[in-house]
C-alpha cells in the first residue's frame, strides 16, 4: 500500500518550516511565544480538512487529535508526538527552505549566506544520502526540522491512514507540543484529555535510529551578590559580582565536564547564560548525566568551586538553586518492553538498519514517561539541528511515515 502512496511529509515541512515558532527562554508566560500557536491553527485546519474532526487545539497551544479505531481488536492506544517550537539559539524568522535534489556528495553552499557550506567531510551522514532530496534553509536561519520533520511525518501518517482505511489500527492519538526547546512541552499537557496508554516522540535523527535513554537534566541557577559602592570611592570596600562570575566560569574544567570535551555517556556542567551588574551577578548552568544520581555529584563538584572561590571575597555570597528538569526515561521503558521491541521491529521492517542510540539531551518522552505515558523516541531525519547547516532528506521524512505505519500494524496485529 506504502508503494503506490504519495507521500505528502515534504510538501508539508516546506510549508511549516515557513511559519516562524521560536521559543524563548526568557519569557514567563505559556507558550513562551504567541506564533507558535499560527502553526498550531494551520495544522488543526489541516488534520479537520482529513476528516478528523475532532482536531483542536487548547488554549496553551497544544494540539490534540484522535484518529478512530478499524478493528475489532482490543489494541492499546498509541500516541505520536512532536514540538511545533524551534531553538532559541539561531534565528527561526524568514525562514527560506532550499530542496537539492538528487545529491551527488557535493557541497551544498547555502546562498543568503555562502560562508555556510554543507560539506561531506564534515556531516558524514551525507554519505547514506547519495541520490535523495536535501532539504536545507538557505544560510541566514536554522531550517526547523527539529521538530518540524517530526511534525510533518506525523500529519503524513495521518493523510494516510484517512486515505488508507484497509490498514488495520487501534486508536491512534496526535499530540503537537509547544515550547519543547525550553523544557516546558510537557508543562500543560492534558494527559486525560490524551487518553493514550503509550506515546512515541518523532524526534530524531538518523533513519533507523530509535532512543530509549536519554540524559537526566537539572538546571542550576547561582546568584553572586557583590557589594556595591561609588568606583570613586571604591578601594577596599567594593566587591565586583561580575568579575567573580568571570571567575567561576574561567576555573570550569577545560577538556572534561563539558559539552565540547565529552561524548558518549559522559555528562557535564554547561553554562548558558551570564546576566548581571556589579553589584548581583546571575549564571545559569545545564547539569547533564545518564545516571541521575551524577547530577548531585556535579551540582556538588560545582558548589564547592565556588565556595571556594568566594573565601577570597569574604563580602561576597551566592545562591545556589537547583531546579529538576527531566530524568532518563529508560527506568520507565525498560517496566514496558513491548513499547521497545515493537519499534525496533517496525524500524526493520522498513528496510532500515537499526541503531539504537542514546540521547545526549532530552525530549518531550522523558518528561511523559514520568507522568505516566511511556515514551520513546523515533527518528525524524533531522541533522546538524540548532544550526544554519540544519538539514533533512524527503527520503529519511517518508522512511519516518513508514515506520510509523508498520508500528500500528504490529500493535495490532500482537492483540
Amino acid at each position: 500500500m506504502l508503494e503506490k502512496y504519495t507521500h505528502t511529509a515534504a510538501e508539508r515541512f516546506l510549508r511549516y518550516v515557513q511559519i516562524d515558532t521560536q521559543s524563548d527562554p526568557l519569557s514567563k508566560k505559556f507558550p513562551s511565544t504567541e506564533k507558535q500557536k499560527d502553526l498550531g491553527r494551520l495544522l488543526v485546519k489541516e488534520l479537520q480538512q482529513m476528516g478528523i474532526s475532532n482536531a483542536e487545539m487548547d488554549e496553551w497551544g497544544y494540539v490534540y487529535a484522535t484518529i478512530s479505531s478499524n478493528t475489532e481488536k482490543k489494541v492499546p492506544t498509541i500516541c505520536f508526538c512532536s514540538h511545533v517550537d524551534t531553538a532559541p539559539d539561531c534565528s527561526g524568522t524568514a525562514v527560506r527552505p532550499l530542496v537539492h535534489s538528487n545529491y551527488q556528495g557535493q557541497d551544498i553552499v547555502l546562498p543568503d549566506d555562502v560562508s555556510q557550506v554543507l560539506k561531506l567531510s564534515e556531516h558524514p551522514y551525507l554519505e547514506t544520502q547519495f541520490g535523495n532530496d536535501i532539504i536545507t534553509a538557505s544560510g541566514n536561519t536554522l531550517l526547523g526540522a527539529d521538530d518540524k520533520a517530526g511534525v510533518a511525518e506525523i500529519m503524513d501518517l495521518a493523510n494516510f491512514l484517512q486515505t488508507n482505511p484497509s490498514i488495520k489500527h487501534g486508536v491512534v492519538k496526535i499530540l503537537f507540543t509547544p515550547d519543547e526547546e525550553v523544557g516546558r512541552g510537557t508543562e500543560k499537557v492534558d494527559l486525560k484529555k490524551l487518553a493514550a496508554d503509550f506515546a512515541y516522540t518523532l524526534d530524531g535523527g538518523d533513519a533507523g535510529s530509535f532512543e530509549d535513554e536519554t540524559f537526566s537534566a537539572d538546571g542550576v541557577q547561582v546568584i553572586i551578590h557583590g557589594v556595591i559602592t561609588h568606583p570613586g570611592t571604591a578601594k577596599g570596600k567594593m566587591v565586583n559580582a561580575l568579575k567573580i562570575a568571570g571567575e567561576i566560569l574561567a576555573a570550569l574544567p577545560k577538556n572534561r565536564l563539558s559539552p565540547e570535551s565529552t561524548s558518549g555517556r559522559s555528562g557535564f556542567i554547561h553554562p548558558t547564560r551570564v546576566e548581571g551588574i556589579a553589584e548581583k551577578c546571575t549564571i545559569d548552568f545545564l547539569i547533564r548525566d545518564f545516571e541521575t544520581a551524577g547530577l548531585k555529584k556535579k551540582e556538588d563538584y560545582l558548589r564547592t568551586q565556588i565556595e571556594e572561590l568566594l573565601r577570597i571575597y569574604p563580602k561576597a555570597s551566592f545562591e545556589f538553586i537547583v531546579t529538576e528538569q527531566y530524568r532518563n526515561m529508560k527506568v520507565v521503558l525498560d517496566e514496558n518492553p513491548k513499547i521497545v521491541d515493537y519499534a525496533k521491529e517496525a524500524i526493520k521492517r522498513s528496510g532500515l538498519k537499526l541503531k539504537s542510540e542514546s540521547i545526549r539531551g532530552g525530549t518531550d518522552g522523558s518528561r511523559l514517561s514520568f507522568m505516566g505515558l511511556p515514551c520513546p523516541n523515533l527518528f525524524a531525519g533531522e541533522q546538524a539541528i540548532h544550526s544554519k547547516l540544519e538539514f533533512v532528506s524527503i527520503q529519511d521524512m517518508n522512511k519516518a511515515v513508514e515506520t510509523m505505519v508498520h508500528l500500528l500494524q504490529i500493535w495490532e496485529e500482537r492483540n
